[in-house]
């Protein structure tokens, strides 16, 4: 516990540190789009190549991203269910938003920190971000982009309309396989993960400039996002998403967590540390992905702002709970 205390206090430093540079104005708040750019196009992708190389191939595609895909998976389904009973009145891709972001964790921004810190090794979070990358967020924004499409439709289809369907869902999983190759999380992901499987090392010199450059994705992750609290006011009265966003949330740090955790026991067998891990990075809070989504294609931004902000303010005690909770 000493230990996760303390790594928890190193993140939460960082992130205060980033919001009092942005609360007294010693850089511009919009320097946050400069800081998260330079660590998604360059520092991150490095890291990710970094970590996934060095980790070994049977662990990067072994229980922990079982557990991952399904523990999300019933997570989504979950929270897909409920929102039917309890928000009628939104559309698919509103429900799907709130799922992702009770499902899609914050696996690069907190994720690496976390297993940087708190479980000691940054290739625990491995398994996790491949699985995200390669094949939950491709997935789900190909859902988003066919609900998104036929939300001004009459809902009535005619001949010509079905014979349509068919090319139009092969466009958009093309488009969203594309954009994902092009993603450069992706890029560093996967080549890591060949790097992995073959065993491959970069020459030295190389090596060690594509450590350095990864080296400074945690810090200016953790900066950016501090940055971004400036200003911030979750769950305004206004909205009228309030119910969505504490459900997510209750359902992020709760259900999620809990259900990896019963996947890791009883159907892995996992103990200790293991299982710690299966625990701590299901807890972790929703990814910033799912609210750059929500922008991208214009709906459900509340929704996925408040609980990317508010998870991540309360994963912290929620993980260490869980912590105690496993290590006893």
């Amino acid at each position: 516990m000493a230990s996760v205390l303390s790594g928890f206090t190193v993140i939460w430093v960082i992130i205060v540190t980033g919001y009092l540079i942005g609360r007294f104005h010693l850089i511009p708040y919009e320097a946050r789009t400069s800081l998260s750019r330079v660590a998604f196009f360059i520092a991150t992708p490095c890291l990710l190549f970094v970590t996934i190389s060095q980790a070994e191939f049977r662990e990067v595609v072994g229980p922990q991203m079982a557990i991952a895909a399904i523990s999300a998976v019933t997570t989504l389904a979950l929270f897909s269910v409920l929102s039917v009973v309890l928000f009628r009145q939104r559309t698919g891709a509103e429900r799907l938003l709130g799922g992702m972001s009770a499902s899609l964790v914050n696996a690069t921004n907190l994720g690496l920190p976390i297993a940087a810190y708190v479980l000691g090794d940054l290739a625990l979070a491995a398994p996790v971000i491949v699985f995200q990358l390669a094949l939950y967020t491709p997935l789900y924004v190909i859902a988003l982009d066919q609900l998104t499409r036929s939300r001004g439709s009459s809902g009535r289809s005619s001949p010509q309309n079905e014979s349509q369907t068919s090319p139009s869902a092969m466009a958009a999983v093309l488009r969203s396989v594309g954009q994902s190759a092009g993603n450069p999380m992706v890029l560093g992901a996967l080549l890591g993960l060949l790097f992995s499987w073959q065993q491959w090392r970069l020459p030295g010199p190389l090596q060690e400039s594509v450590e350095v450059i990864g080296g400074a994705a945690v810090p200016l992750m953790l900066l950016a996002f501090g940055l971004s609290l400036v200003g911030t006011k979750p769950l305004a009265r206004a909205s009228g998403r309030r119910a969505e966003v504490l459900t997510a949330c209750v359902f992020k740090l709760v259900l999620h967590p809990t259900l990896a955790y019963l996947c890791a026991t009883l159907i892995f067998g996992l103990q200790g540390h293991q299982l710690l891990t299966a625990v701590v990075l299901g807890g972790l809070p929703a990814a910033q992905n799912v609210f750059i989504s929500a922008i991208r294609y214009g709906t459900g931004e509340i929704v996925a702002r408040d609980t990317v902000l508010l998870t991540t303010l309360l994963a912290i005690p929620s993980i260490t709970l869980f912590v105690a909770i496993t290590a006893q």
